[in-house]
């Protein structure tokens, strides 16, 4: 009879892989899982493994009662022999990911107009529950630059960098916006940049509708505290969230609209996210017109 076949393990991993003819590591595995973007071991909500071990703890005290405990516990009704028998209910983990999108929408609006400015908003965003990335982001990522200055950029979500420093557009993808607007003469003393998203997506997969729902009253109140000149929305999140439109990014960028907002309109224009130029490097052209065009109308209002 033939073996059973069974799963590779940690040794396997660590020997040569005769098919391809190289060795394959356990490092290299855990790197090709990182550069897939599976960088974190979390599932969707948090678990306090304590109370776990405390009701595996309880269960088995109950199992190890005597006899005479037990029929004792059964003399006195089906009730008490279940509360001497049974483990105690397990409380699940309260998390924003169980708040409706209207519930956490309406907290957000209340806590966001709250507000008199932006430090004050920083705070209120660092401070809110409504939004389930929190529970598995390291830290909230706010803004960076002079909120005075006229030309405010906002993108779609922090990725690992922003994640761990706190700040937006550190990574690969941020460095490279840097210098797309250090070519236009900008920098974060005349620039502003935030996101729509105040905390890191797990994986770096896309913000949830549910995500943007929940963020979106303090990123207009953002705008409104800020009052920049100029908008630029930063690859299709940011775009779609602040023009309230599906059309895609790539229709979208080189073409002014409007951001209206109460009192506000403010000339809006969509661009082509840096993490896309990074993928897509035939798209720069593109992207520089859209930096051109920016810096045009920075002129013409005098910013």
């Amino acid at each position: 009879m033939a073996p059973k076949p069974t799963a590779p393990g940690v040794d396997d991993l660590m020997h040569t892989n005769d098919l391809a003819g190289e060795t394959t590591s356990a490092g290299a595995l855990l790197r090709f899982y990182v550069e897939a973007g599976a960088d974190e071991c979390i599932g969707e909500l948090p678990v306090d493994r304590t109370e776990l071990q405390a009701a595996r703890r309880a269960a088995a005290a109950a199992e190890a009662q005597p006899a005479a405990a037990k029929s004792t516990a059964s003399a006195s009704g089906p009730a008490a022999a279940f509360a001497g028998n049974a483990a105690p209910p397990i409380r699940q983990p309260v998390s924003p990911a169980l708040i409706s999108a209207q519930a956490a929408e309406t907290a957000a609006t209340r806590a966001a107009q709250a507000c008199g400015d932006v430090a004050q908003l920083a705070k209120a965003v660092a401070a809110f529950e409504g939004c389930a990335l929190k529970a598995t982001a390291t830290n909230t990522v706010f803004a960076r630059g002079n909120p005075a200055a006229p030309l405010m950029l906002i993108g779609e979500a922090p990725g690992r960098d922003e994640d761990a420093q706190g700040l937006p557009f550190v990574g690969q993808s941020g460095q490279l916006l840097d210098r797309m607007l250090a070519a236009i003469g900008r920098d974060e003393t005349s620039s502003y940049i935030s996101n729509v998203i105040f905390w890191r997506p797990p994986g770096n997969r896309d913000p949830s509708p549910e995500e943007i729902i929940a963020c979106r009253p303090f990123v207009e109140r953002h705008i409104a505290l800020v009052r920049p000149k100029l908008l630029a929305f930063v690859g299709r999140h940011s775009a779609a969230t602040l023009l309230g439109t599906s059309t895609g990014i790539t229709k979208l960028r080189g073409k002014w609209h409007e951001y209206r907002s109460g009192d506000l309109v403010i000339p809006a224009l969509p661009m082509l996210h840096p993490a896309y130029l990074l993928r897509q490097p035939g798209m720069k052209r593109e992207a520089w017109q859209d930096m051109l065009s920016l810096a045009t109308k920075l002129e013409e209002l005098g910013a």
